[in-house]
């Protein structure tokens, strides 16, 4: 009688959920991991809400999420994951090195941060480790930034962003992207009253009086992607 199977491990492989808008990239990204031994791509997603629902129905280990995306960002999308499914690890795959986009990501949970233009090993390996417990940080990311980021001051820090709820964040994104008060009202789920208070209060928290100056500060600040203020010129012209 052969035992060889009987007796042989089997090695689960480690389930991916791949998150980015653009379909190129997420197929140029897929291909790489496909590749890869031990690795299943369970799903892709093109939006933050988009990456909620396939969680649900097929339960990845490890989460590759970009930041930019519309109408749910990955950041939202990482609090909401952490949140919600805290046994998913989430690698934030993205093309920003900004400071600001770092902390807020490991803040919010992120286990690793990667950037896209990373070597095809670095994104092994970033998965091995991530799906082993540990956290991995892109080796592009500045020494500096390194040096002095301690889990415990990752704890502590605290984020210009952190001044806005959940809701505001959200729907400064939607605006950003050209996205009327009767649209984002019927996206959410709220009054228009709800989302004209959430904007009136934006203006105050960032000191600004109209809705390119937002916007801008929100680019500032890393909350939104800069193509997104051009993305509805015309609707933006109209809410203010």
């Amino acid at each position: 009688m052969n035992t060889t199977n009987i007796l042989a491990p089997s090695i689960k492989p480690i389930r991916v959920l791949l998150a980015d808008d653009h379909t190129l990239v997420r197929a140029g990204i897929r291909a790489l991991l496909e590749k890869f031994p031990g690795v299943e791509v369970v799903g892709e997603a093109g939006d933050g809400r988009e990456v909620i629902d396939l969680i649900k129905q097929h339960p990845p280990d490890v989460v590759l999420l970009d930041i930019s995306m519309p109408g749910l960002n990955g950041l939202e999308a990482l609090e909401r994951i952490t949140r919600d499914f805290p046994q998913v690890r989430v690698i934030i795959l993205s093309m920003h090195d900004n400071s600001e986009y770092i902390w807020q990501a490991l803040r919010a949970g992120a286990c690793g941060y990667l950037l896209k233009k990373a070597a095809t090993a670095e994104l092994q390996a970033a998965l091995t480790t991530v799906a082993s417990g540990a956290i991995h940080l892109s080796r592009e990311i500045s020494t500096q930034f390194l040096q002095h980021a301690s889990p415990r001051q990752i704890a502590r820090a605290r984020s210009p962003l952190e001044r806005l709820t959940s809701r505001q964040r959200e729907i400064l994104q939607l605006l950003a992207e050209g996205q009327t008060t009767k649209a984002i009202a019927l996206l959410l789920k709220l009054s228009d009253k709800t989302v004209e208070y959430h904007r009136a209060r934006l203006y105050v928290i960032f000191g600004v009086n109209d809705l390119v100056s937002l916007c801008r500060r929100a680019i500032v600040v890393g909350l939104i992607d800069p193509k997104a203020e051009m993305r509805n010129p015309k609707e933006r012209r109209k809410a203010n």
